[in-house]
């Protein structure tokens, strides 16, 4: 299993992503969060859920694009792709969802986090960005649908075509974190908030969640099929696979420290 769970209590789950060297979003782990997702939908006493990661350098590095022709396309519960359907199911579960970032979150790492409710980071190690643009993609996880209702739209199109790394500060001020933390408190930090929600009562948070996200509003679920097959299709460009081709010669998914530093490797291509 590359998705190891720890009870903290009745209510308080942790789930840490371990999938050494790089926590690649790869088929095996999409099929492990649709598996969790089933099984916490139908925890009555779930209240609260905090995703970390095992690794301090990668909380989700990318899309394993080696093996993008072995992910699932059958449809999931609500009729969506599995990921985008796992996703819009975490934002209409009746419990909290906490991603506690301390590394590297590109791509569908950060896509991942957008589809949680909170957000808390390490100030001195975190990473986010979306770098498919730079691959000669696009988002195809939910970014381009979660990431303008966060930061805007002029923000969205500076972190989606730009492709840079931004910090725990920036991500603060921009609205895609909700707090960035120093990275020694981080951990008892994110804890005590889950055990302070993890005592209250489970209908008042899941009546609050689905009345924020209705005032509020979700983006649209058709939309994430769209995105996600275009994303796709994109992979067979011949331009995008010229480049590809040269990221995976310098070391992309092979060499820790080419992946370290990509954003700024795609800058000297």
């Amino acid at each position: 299993m590359k998705l190891k769970t720890s009870k903290q209590s009745p209510a308080y789950l942790k789930v840490t992503i371990d999938n050494p060297p790089l926590n690649l979003f790869d088929p095996e782990i999409a099929e492990e969060l649709t598996a969790l997702i089933t099984q916490l939908e139908n925890d009555e006493e779930l209240k609260v859920v905090v995703f970390d990661s095992a690794n301090p350098d990668f909380f989700m590095a990318h899309i394993d694009l080696i093996r993008s022709g072995e992910f699932s396309l059958e449809p999931g519960s609500l009729g969506l792709a599995p990921w985008p359907d796992v996703a819009r199911r975490f934002e209409l579960a009746p419990f909290l969802t906490i991603g506690l970032l301390r590394g590297r979150a590109r791509g569908v790492g950060s896509e991942f986090l957008q589809a949680l409710d909170i957000r808390f980071a390490s100030k001195e190690k975190t990473k986010l960005s979306q770098i498919e643009v730079g691959c000669g993609l696009i988002p195809g996880g939910g970014g381009l649908e979660r990431l303008p209702y966060l930061i805007g739209r002029a923000r969205a199109l500076e972190v989606i075509i730009g492709a840079e790394d931004f910090d725990a500060d920036t991500a603060e001020r921009y609205g895609w974190i909700n707090r960035s933390i120093p990275d020694a408190e981080l951990d008892e930090f994110v804890d005590r908030f889950a055990k302070r929600v993890a005592s209250f009562e489970k209908k008042a948070i899941a009546a609050a969640k689905r009345t924020i996200y209705k005032r509020v509003g979700l983006a649209k679920a058709e939309d994430f099929n769209e995105t996600q097959n275009i994303f796709f299709e994109a992979i067979t460009w011949p331009e995008t696979q010229t480049r590809l081709t040269n990221l995976f010669k310098r070391g992309l998914q092979e060499n820790v420290d080419f992946e370290l530093n990509i954003s700024k490797e795609l800058g000297h291509q």
